[in-house]
Order: structure tokens, then C-alpha cells, then sequence
């Protein structure tokens, strides 16, 4: 009983024991399979982050390719800004955009000089601010001006003409933002076709002019003589009517005279002769005991120039008696001079009792006069000289006075010019 209890109790040990080996068995295979997918599971965070992080370093380069792309668009950009702005400064034409409100946005440098303004003082201003008429009616109208002429006076009171086209200003979309001035200075131009103008009117004159003071001069200068021998042989009491006769026949024998000299053909003979010297020569010619004329001459002693000195003089003169008409009371005569590349220009202005707007156009027409005793033949005369130059003379606005701008090509020695 006590081997069987034995054996029994082995048996059992036995079995405990290899149900406790089992049992270990198992639970290291538990312990196996846990670390595996431990294992599995690191791996796959590992293989998670490894990839994250790759697309971290892909997205940072991409970032870099697109900041590298953002650069060389924006130089681009600037580029084809800066490359615009410099075609938009360097066209001979004058530019000007303005908004929807009508305020001045960008203005290029031919704008600046055409106009006689500032970029830096109108942008931002509208346009009621900077221009005047006819400018501001036409941009009012706010309507499409595929060509026009018109005649302007900029704020430094110089006048113009001006060829201009007006337009709307559209976005890529085709929306409307605004309104775009384009013009050019047509000034010039319209100095050329009045001296075209002009040289014609002359050739037509010239042609029955010589006639016609022919057939006055004639009977003018016997009559002439006859009262010099009444003037002899009258009443001393009748001699004052007399001596009336013969001052208004030279009067006429006068008037006849600058009519001739209006009308000729002018033959230039081109010298060099020093201006500030004839100048003086023809301020004293017309000064005389003038005592209250303050003469300012702001020109180089040694100052050379090409022209027909005589014709040129002959202009001078009458253009400074007309001054000095101006000024019965007294005042200042100022006379300056640039060069250009291509002309001189001479300025005479004064400080007279000026020219009246509704005048301003007739004052250098034949006969035109508001003086009493004038034959209105001296500021023809002037510009009939200054046009034989090929060149042109205008009326300038001025605060006190008037001003005159003489415009000379600068002439060729080589060259004796026939002009009308």
C-alpha cells in the first residue's frame, strides 16, 4: 500500500511537475510572443517616424524650390515692372493715368516737362487740383478722345498746343479703373505752319506792296514839295498848318516805309556778332533820357551768337520801344539768354501795364494797335525778322508785366538763307 501510495505520489509528483513545466512552457512563449510583437509594434512606429520625418525633409525642400520659385517670380516681377517703367519714362510722349475718383496716379518725365509739373506734388491730387481748362472739361466728360488739338496754358504760364488722346484704363479683367491722358507738345509744329503761314501772307503782300507805295509815294512827294514852297512863301501866321502837312506827310512816308520792310523778302546775311553789345546798342538807341527804366541784362559780355545781326537789331528795337511804351511810369527791363543744343533763347520782360488776354492773339497781326499814334507794324515786324530766322517769338503769361520768349535756331555761317 505504501509503494502503491508511493508510486502514486510520484506519478503525481511527476505530473505536477510537468504540468508546472507546461505551464512555464507556456508562459515563456507568452513572454516570446510578447517581445515579438513588441518587436513588431517598435518596428512599425520606427518605420512611422522614419517616414514622417521623410516627409518633413521632402516638404522642407519643396518649401525651399517654392521660396527659390517665389524669389525668382518677384525679381521677375520687378523686373518687368522696372523694365515697363523705364519704357513708360522714356517715351517722347506725355503719360498720365488717374483713378476711378479722378486722381492722378502716375505721371512719366515727358508729363513733367510738356506740363511744366512735378511727379512728386500731383500724384495722389485730383485732377481739378492740377490741370485747367480745357484739360479738366475733357476729363469731366470722361469720354473716349481718339485724337484732338487744343491749346493750353501750364501753370508756370507758358502756352501750348497739345495733341491728345484720351481713354479708358482697364485691368487684366477689363474693368475700368480709371482714365489714361497720352499727349504731345504740338508747339512747335504750330510755330512752323504760322511761319509757313506767315511767309505766305508775306509773299502775297510783296507782290502789290511795291505798287502801292509806288502810287502813294508819287503824288505824296509832290505834295511834299509844294508845301515846302507854300511853307516859304505864306503867312507866317499859316505856317503851323503848313508845318502839320509835312509832319503827317512823313508820317505816311513812315508807315509806308515799315510796311515795305514788313512785306520784303528777306535775304539773310548770317554773321557771328556779339549780343550782349548789339543789345545795348539797341537799348540806347530807345532809352534816350529815359532815367526811370531800371535795365537788367543777364547775358555773358562775351556771349557770341549767328543771325543776321541788322535784322535782329531791327527786331530788338521795336520789341524794346514797345516795352518802354509800356512803362510811362518807369519800371524794369530784364533781358536774359539760354542755349539749348539747338537754339538760343532770349527773354525780354517788363514791368508795364502787360497785354490783355483778349488781345493776346492779334498782337502781332499787320496794323494791330491800341496805341493812339502806333502804326501797328513794330511787333509784325518783330515776328516777321525772328520767322525769317526760322525761328519763333510768343507772349508769356507774367505776374507784372509781359514777357516775350525769342526763340533762334542756331544758324550755319557756311549758309546765306533766303527767306519769305
Amino acid at each position: 500500500m505504501s509503494n502503491y501510495l508511493i508510486l502514486l505520489y510520484s506519478i503525481t509528483f511527476i505530473f505536477l511537475i510537468l504540468i508546472l513545466l507546461l505551464i512555464i512552457r507556456i508562459f515563456i512563449n507568452l513572454f516570446k510572443e510578447q517581445k515579438r510583437l513588441e518587436k513588431k509594434d517598435l518596428s512599425k512606429v520606427s518605420f512611422v517616424v522614419d517616414t514622417f520625418h521623410d516627409l518633413v525633409s521632402k516638404l522642407k525642400e519643396k518649401e525651399k524650390e517654392l521660396e527659390l520659385l517665389r524669389k525668382k517670380a518677384e525679381e521677375r516681377a520687378i523686373t518687368i515692372e522696372g523694365y515697363n517703367e523705364n519704357i513708360l519714362q522714356s517715351v517722347p510722349s506725355g503719360v498720365i493715368s488717374l483713378d476711378e475718383n479722378l486722381k492722378i496716379t502716375k505721371v512719366n518725365q515727358s508729363a513733367e516737362k510738356i506740363l511744366d509739373i512735378k511727379a512728386s506734388e500731383v500724384i495722389e491730387r485730383t485732377y481739378l487740383e492740377v490741370f485747367s481748362e480745357p484739360i479738366t472739361n475733357l476729363l469731366k466728360e470722361n469720354k473716349f478722345i481718339e485724337r484732338a488739338e487744343i491749346s493750353y496754358t501750364t501753370p508756370s504760364g507758358r502756352r501750348i498746343w497739345l495733341g491728345l488722346t484720351l481713354t479708358p484704363l482697364k485691368n487684366t479683367e477689363g474693368k475700368t479703373i480709371g482714365q489714361i491722358l497720352i499727349f504731345t507738345d504740338l508747339t512747335q509744329l504750330k510755330a512752323f505752319e504760322s511761319q509757313i503761314a506767315l511767309k505766305e501772307k508775306l509773299s502775297s503782300l510783296g507782290e502789290i506792296s511795291a505798287g502801292i507805295a509806288h502810287e502813294l509815294r508819287n503824288p505824296m512827294g509832290v505834295i511834299a514839295g509844294y508845301t515846302k514852297i507854300l511853307l516859304k512863301k505864306i503867312d507866317p501866321s499859316l505856317k503851323p498848318v503848313i508845318e502839320a502837312i509835312i509832319k503827317e506827310i512823313q508820317a505816311m512816308d513812315r508807315i509806308i516805309s515799315d510796311f515795305l520792310s514788313f512785306t520784303r523778302l528777306t535775304e539773310l546775311h548770317i554773321s557771328e556778332f556779339n549780343l550782349f553789345n548789339t543789345l545795348n546798342e539797341c537799348l540806347s538807341s530807345v532809352i534816350k533820357d529815359r532815367n526811370d527804366i531800371n535795365i537788367k541784362i543777364e547775358i555773358d559780355k562775351d556771349l557770341k551768337i549767328l543771325g543776321d545781326e541788322v535784322l535782329l537789331k531791327q527786331a530788338f528795337i521795336n520789341l524794346f520801344q514797345n516795352s518802354l511804351e509800356a512803362m510811362p511810369n518807369g519800371g524794369d527791363l530784364t533781358i536774359e539768354f539760354n542755349k539749348t543744343n539747338d537754339y538760343y533763347d532770349i527773354i525780354v520782360s517788363d514791368t508795364g501795364y502787360g497785354i490783355s488776354d483778349n488781345i493776346k492773339d492779334k498782337i502781332f497781326l499787320p496794323f494791330f494797335t491800341t496805341k493812339e499814334k502806333g502804326t501797328g507794324l513794330g511787333l509784325a515786324i518783330v515776328q516777321k525778322n525772328i520767322v525769317s530766322h526760322g525761328g519763333n517769338i510768343s507772349l508769356e503769361n507774367s505776374l507784372n508785366g509781359t514777357t516775350f520768349r525769342i526763340k533762334l535756331p542756331k544758324q550755319d555761317l557756311t549758309k546765306s538763307i533766303k527767306q519769305a
